[in-house]
């Protein structure tokens, strides 16, 4: 018979798991991009970089990506679901900022990258409802 730690384990074997490490590899590599090409990273994120002197936030945002992406790597390595759920959780506000301040620079007519950020969002808010489901 089994305990309930080894019934209730938390681990790759959930769809949580591979949903959350999905968001926090992808971010990384979004923030390496920023870092390695500030102006394409910026073009994707949907505020193109307009002079030299914008460079440094590009390589602002890749650090903040990074860290997002990377504080979440140990808490699942370690298994952690619940501190996960909070940490992933408290992330949405991150691609939410994203969305208005891409709808506050272009307007409603960027559809594309207001989807995005939208959408990452979405399944974000997805990703935390399964962390914290029992």
């Amino acid at each position: 018979m089994k305990t309930i730690h080894e019934t209730q384990q938390w681990g790759i074997r959930s769809a949580s798991f591979w949903m959350t490490l999905f968001i926090a590899v992808g971010i990384i590599f979004i923030g390496l991009r920023f870092i390695i090409n500030p102006a394409a990273g910026a073009i994707g994120y949907g505020i193109p970089i307009i002079s030299k002197e914008d460079l440094p936030f590009g390589r602002i945002k890749g650090i903040r990506d990074i860290f997002s992406g990377v504080v979440l790597l140990p808490l699942l390595l370690l298994r952690m679901r619940r501190a996960t759920a909070c940490v992933f959780t408290s992330a949405i506000t991150v691609p939410a900022a994203d969305f208005l301040i891409v709808l506050s620079t272009n307007g409603p007519s960027d559809i594309s990258h207001l989807m995005i950020h939208g959408l990452t969002a979405a399944y974000m808010a997805i990703t935390s409802f399964l962390l914290f489901k029992s």
